[in-house]
């Protein structure tokens, strides 16, 4: 498998059902499930060995976990504890035991169940007669450094029952590293959801493709710290399975940088490069005005125009002075009364348009003049309060343009009452309102999910506890007009803007959060961040 092939395997994201077709066609194809296992529980085996034994490992990427296994390596060898399910995952765990064994660490075994699948039995049957201890109850398997869980794997959906839940609970209890062998056992593969318990895993061990649960908010407590092992899956196996279904995709380093940065002629001015218009602030939230802008001007858009009630006008040329500030009157509580732009001008002069941040609901009316213009629209914060309020979902439908919806889940269940939970399965929630609305969603969250009418769905893989902070999103919101400004005059199609301004600004506050520790990253500083992103990518 080349190196482009082995990136676009990274980013691809399935369900239970679609793993189990992909492997399906690999075993009828010819390769035996005992040689695809061994291959298997051999990368599992090394890689443990990297993260947690080996003197040459990277300090980072032991962490916490290198401290706890410090602490106990008076006594040598290093002793392994082996949690073996009923299934193939089982199966992956006893090969990795076996193979753990023979490079002369201390392993034991803990294995519950009376009946096992054939090869797993066969793996048990070995490991026993190498003389390797196993016991059925979880109160006699010895203390150990580091415990391997394969108790299940993919497909998951039934609660967990004693003894194996209460075994799980006593597990999660003890201050010892935990690798789960593809998927925390307990979880749901889709949703994430817990099923009764879960096991809180120190590091998931992804098998060859991405599985979705795992990219769910719900499910991150658990997950801990995630990365695929590859065993080389022929990608036309995963093309066969996914041809007919709308895809789930990782946004990675190099999707994100196919779009970023936006290319630049050598002969060109401030219009090509797209003109934004940004229509936010109040007296009351000055500060959302000015992120946005902030946002905004981080993405290099060539002009940009801020509608804001004229008693902001000062303070904003004072932040963004390169800005064109367009001060509208105002309510009598400090809100944007009408759009008064300059001569000349309507809404569709501009390439995109971004509105809500700090407008406040006072400002309705502005709300449905942006809805009747023909540019692509982004509406959040505000603008999606008052959307929510006037019932005007459907209006979305009837938009030429594109429109992207930025919500985080509270705004979500108030714009979609009859969807989904977007706490519970946010994939499937983003989808329905995409589909139902016509327009590009994007959720908010710990695992920030992108949806288009069509079904398709990006996930960021990656963000920081740092961006929970109040004007975070007005950030985001004003980095994703400024690149959908410049895509239109680009021709690059909108929805791919939109993942990856969420990427960039999950970078930024990873960066930012690294520099300068979570609590250090507030909305303005965050700003600062998104060009070093750019910079050290470039």
């Amino acid at each position: 498998m080349n190196n482009q092939q082995r990136t676009q395997i990274s980013q691809v994201v399935v369900t239970a059902q679609q793993m189990g077709d992909i492997e399906a066609r690999i075993f009828a194809a010819g390769m035996p499930v005992a040689a695809l296992m061994e291959k298997v529980a051999g990368l599992i085996a090394h890689r443990i060995e990297v993260l947690y034994f080996s003197e040459d490992a990277k300090e980072e990427d032991r962490g916490k976990s290198r401290k706890i296994l410090s602490a106990s390596s008076s006594v040598s060898p290093h002793k392994v504890g082996i949690l073996v399910g009923p299934g193939h995952n089982g199966g992956d765990a006893l090969v990795v035991a076996r193979e753990l064994y023979f490079r002369g660490y201390a392993v034991c075994i803990y294995s519950p169940f009376a009946k096992l699948k054939e090869l797993t039995a066969q793996h048990l049957q070995y490991a026993q007669n190498l003389g390797i201890p196993c016991y059925q109850s979880i109160e006699d398997l010895p203390e150990c450094d580091l415990l391997v869980d394969g108790l299940f794997g993919f497909g998951l959906e039934r609660e967990l029952k004693d003894p194996v839940a209460s075994a799980i609970h006593q597990l999660n209890q003890k201050s010892v590293p935990i690798i789960s062998i593809d998927i925390p056992s307990g979880l749901h593969t889709d949703t994430g959801e817990v099923l009764g318990t879960a096991v809180r895993a120190t590091y998931t061990l992804c098998l060859g493709l991405w599985k979705l649960g795992l990219l769910q908010d719900q499910a991150l407590e658990y997950v801990g710290k995630a990365e695929l092992i590859d065993f080389d899956i022929p990608l036309a196996d995963v093309e066969a399975v996914l041809a007919d279904a709308p895809r789930i995709t990782r946004i990675t380093e190099a999707t994100a940088l196919s779009t970023l940065p936006l290319p630049r002629p050598a002969v060109t001015h401030k219009y090509k490069e797209g003109h934004l218009l940004l229509i936010c602030g109040s007296r009351r939230y000055a500060g959302g005005a000015i992120l946005t802008g902030l946002g905004a001007r981080a993405s290099g858009v060539g002009m940009l125009s801020i509608a804001v009630p004229e008693s902001l006008k000062p303070i904003m040329v004072s932040h963004l002075p390169e800005a064109l500030i367009v001060g509208c009157p105002e309510t009598e509580t400090g809100a944007i009364a009408q759009l008064q732009l300059p001569e000349n001008t309507d809404l569709n002069s501009f390439h995109a348009i971004a509105c809500g941040p700090g407008l406040t609901k006072d400002a309705s009316p502005i709300l449905q003049q942006v809805l009747e213009s023909t540019k692509s629209l982004i509406l959040d914060a505000d603008g999606l309060n008052i959307l929510a309020e006037m019932k005007a979902i459907h209006v979305l439908q009837k938009r030429q343009a594109i429109t992207v919806l930025t919500p985080h889940a509270g705004e979500f269940q108030r714009l979609f009452p009859d969807l989904p939970d977007a706490k519970q399965d946010r994939i499937k929630a983003v989808r329905e309102a995409a589909a139902q609305t016509g327009a590009v969603i994007l959720l908010k969250g710990a695992r920030t999910a992108i949806a288009n009418p069509q079904g398709s769905v990006w996930i960021v893989p990656e963000s920081t506890p740092a961006l929970a902070r109040g004007g975070s999103g007005d950030v985001l919101t004003g980095l994703m007009g400024g690149l959908i400004a410049q895509a239109v005059t680009h021709q690059i199609p909108a929805e791919d803007m939109v993942s990856s301004a969420a990427w960039w600004h999950a970078q930024a506050g990873i960066l930012a959060a690294q520099e300068r520790t979570e609590l250090g990253v507030d909305a303005f500083t965050l700003t600062h961040y998104l060009l070093k992103i750019l910079s050290i990518y470039s």
